[in-house]
């Protein structure tokens, strides 16, 4: 599954960076993390420490708040059961994520600000499968400089559809 989302991926992936020229990455959940299947580097971007085959942790990264916004809740329950700071902006309340959580369901997008690495903020939304559930979150890395982030949602969104349509031509 993921050669086939990272090839049906590939080209709306390239449009998003060639639009914003930053980071771009896509993910999917693996085993309460999220497992980085593709990544484009920002020219002028910062340092991100996801690579591509990497795993973060799902509460510190846009990508991974999207991924656990819509996952089953034996794994949500797992996951806020064990949220570890990994910068002091990590969310590491059981209460105020699960909340941030649902916020991120009735908004369609996820963000962070430095949550994950100082420097580095990140908005992500779902790629969905033709059936709705959520395979894999794309989103995009800028400097925590830049206060613009939801303007980057409508791009995410097109990226995001543009995948879900091809993915149903597959199945």
């Amino acid at each position: 599954m993921q050669g086939e989302l990272r090839e049906v991926a590939a080209p709306f992936l390239q449009d998003l960076y060639a639009a914003t020229g930053d980071t771009v990455h896509l993910a999917v959940r693996e085993e309460g993390r999220a497992l980085y299947v593709e990544r484009l580097s920002g020219r002028a971007s910062v340092p991100v420490v996801g690579q591509v085959g990497g795993r973060l942790p799902l509460h510190t990264t846009g990508v991974g708040k999207v991924l656990l916004a819509h996952a089953p809740s034996d794994v949500v329950r797992q996951v806020l059961g064990s949220l570890t700071r990994e910068t002091r902006h990590s969310v590491v309340q059981p209460g105020r994520m699960a909340r941030e959580l649902s916020e991120v369901r009735r908004r369609g997008y996820a963000r962070t600000v430095e949550e994950m690495t100082l420097g580095a903020c990140s908005v992500a939304v779902p790629v969905r499968e033709v059936d709705g559930t959520v395979a894999a979150a794309v989103g995009v890395v800028v400097p925590s400089t830049r206060r613009d982030l939801v303007r980057l949602v409508p791009a995410l969104q097109v990226a995001a559809h543009g995948i879900t349509r091809r993915l149903g031509q597959f199945h």
